[in-house]
């Protein structure tokens, strides 16, 4: 694979030391299953060059900065499907990967209600050397992975894992996983009628958001290349341990391993 890392702008600072963590991880790249795994906001990280953002250093580690667990779940998926699987490596507080980057969401000013000093102001360069250092060598890893996969011959399936808080402006949110989808339900439907037959889960169907509205990295990636897709939210609150994460890579292991590689779903189709 080539080399996807992002230099300054041109006569800008660099926002990632030489010493800091790369922009993404990829991890098993080799990986036999036709799956890409995605994780946009795996990571709570934070470049120096951009301190705290302005935050108080335990904000850092609530949902405002990243999807807790969902990178975790997405390891261990990776090891259990075999699949490839990338992951951001810093914090959706600096840029979302999972939104354009013409959305003012994408370096968002405020999150939950939860004011960004950091994010406040800043110029249309600032805002573009964020996206060139983070989001852009991102996305590129992620066509390329894609590409690779495609390449030994089978149209590839892709999966983003995301989590998602208990409650959300004073309303709970009951689901214990939803599948985010767009005008594609190809791999969505099946998941939701396996999960739904496991146990006694509440799985949401384009809850607790709908991948009509946000479904960025999918729609890009998937959508667009006519590739199977959609989006997994996993309740937050069932990942604080690594027992919790454990168990739902299995969950989804199960119900995955059935679907994957079957040739009616590795089809491309428009829709």
């Amino acid at each position: 694979m080539k080399d996807l890392g992002a230099g300054p702008l041109a006569d800008g600072p660099a926002l990632l030391g030489p010493d800091e963590p790369p922009g993404f991880e990829f991890l098993n790249p080799e990986g036999a299953a036709p799956v890409l795994l995605i994780c946009d906001h795996a990571s709570p990280a934070i470049p120096a060059a951009l301190g705290t953002l302005g935050l108080a250093a335990d904000l850092l580690g609530e949902h405002i900065a990243w999807d807790i667990g969902a990178g975790a779940v997405t390891r261990r998926l990776a090891a259990r499907l075999d699949a490839p699987a990338l992951l951001a490596g810093y914090s959706r507080l600096v840029v979302d990967c999972n939104r354009h980057p013409a959305d003012p969401a994408s370096v968002p000013e405020v999150s939950d209600g939860i004011v960004i000093p950091g994010n406040r102001g800043l110029s249309d360069r600032e805002r573009a050397e964020r996206v060139e250092t983070f989001f852009r060598p991102y996305h590129d890893a992620v066509t390329d992975a894609l590409a690779g996969l495609w390449h030994r011959g089978t149209a590839p399936a892709l999966v983003s894992v995301h989590s998602f808080t208990p409650s959300m402006d004073g309303e709970d949110r009951p689901w214990d996983i939803g599948l985010l989808w767009n005008r594609d339900a190809r791999l969505a439907a099946p998941l939701i009628e396996r999960l739904g037959a496991w146990g006694k889960l509440c799985v949401g169907d384009n809850k607790p958001y709908s991948g009509l509205e946000v479904a960025y990295s999918i729609d890009l990636h998937g959508g667009a290349a006519g590739l199977p897709n959609c989006v997994v939210e996993i309740r937050q609150d069932h990942l604080g341990t690594a027992e919790g994460a454990e168990r739902w890579a299995g969950i989804l292991g199960d119900v995955l391993e059935g679907l994957v590689g079957r040739e009616s779903l590795h089809r491309v189709e428009h829709f």
